[in-house]
């Protein structure tokens, strides 16, 4: 069946265009070591076409991203601490947004101390994180992570992480999904969403969600004729309440794409709502 228009969708992973968006990577770009890498604006922008990261001359970033929302069916939109746009988007419109924080568990004891300060000020509803792009990387089961994981189980929200390799140019045994395997085990009370596809992994993803009730996945980054089969397969099957969506507006996709194409994805009726906006509500704790 195609995709229900009734649905209110949860967006786990949406932002607001910037004049500045390159510089939000600088970051990465001292981290990498090729030439073309220094170049480009989005250090992953060989995987994507026609990035919508901008903002036109005279236009909001917080209207232009409402919009786009109102125009696909997009109730609640998660979106990063990390701008101004994202601190007034929360106060404005405070049924619209929640907000997400992101952490690099390099800083260890900053790191608790900034996600207990983000849940009191702005009632954060998840953590996320990219092991391939701390500074230095951290893999997934590193010990400067376990402080970070066991604040998210005290606090009751999930931990969002990068798995499988990274769209930078940069390392990614640290995103290596087998290592989730490790963090289930000593924390069998996190709930983990992996996010940003898990390739070439995605069978191992779906193996280690079957085992562990606290690991889920998360489709962001990719545009839906790309999700992987194992994962729509999961999604049809086992893994109904496992799998859901994430976009990456306008980081590297407009919403006009991501819900053209979501028309073709294989999802039985069944799978339609928890993958657009239950399990999103159920995780995030937003209803």
């Amino acid at each position: 069946m195609t995709r229900p228009r009734a649905i209110r969708v949860v967006d786990a992973m949406i932002g607001f265009p910037s004049n500045e968006a390159s510089s939000h990577y600088d970051y990465l770009r001292a981290q990498t070591k090729d030439a073309e890498s220094a170049e480009m604006a989005f250090p992953a922008e060989y995987m994507f076409k026609a990035v919508p990261n901008h903002l036109a001359e005279g236009r909001d970033a917080v209207q232009v991203t409402l919009s786009a929302m109102d125009a696909h069916g997009i109730e609640i939109g998660l979106i990063g601490l990390g701008s101004e746009a994202s601190k007034r988007a929360l106060r404005e419109h405070p049924t619209r947004f929640r907000a997400t924080l992101e952490v690099d568990p390099n800083d260890i004891t900053g790191s608790v101390r900034a996600i207990r300060e983000a849940k009191s000020a702005f009632d954060i509803v998840a953590v996320t994180s990219f092991p391939a792009g701390c500074s230095p990387q951290v893999p997934v089961n590193d010990r400067r992570y376990y402080p970070v994981y066991q604040t998210c189980i005290d606090l009751v929200i999930p931990v969002v992480v990068n798995a499988g390799i990274a769209g930078p140019r940069l390392p990614s045994a640290c995103q290596d999904v087998f290592l989730f395997d490790e963090v289930c085990y000593d924390f069998p009370e996190l709930t983990i969403i992996m996010r940003h596809g898990a390739e070439p992994f995605e069978e191992l993803a779906v193996k280690l969600m079957l085992k562990w009730p606290g690991l889920h996945y998360m489709t962001s980054a990719f545009a839906p004729k790309y999700y992987p089969k194992a994962i729509v397969d999961f999604a049809n099957t086992r893994g109904t309440n496992k799998i859901l969506y994430g976009g990456y507006f306008p980081m590297g996709l407009t919403l006009e794409r991501i819900f053209t194409e979501m028309d073709d994805v294989a999802f039985r009726d069944h799978v339609w709502e928890p993958f657009l906006s239950g399990n999103a509500r159920r995780l995030f704790n937003l209803d």
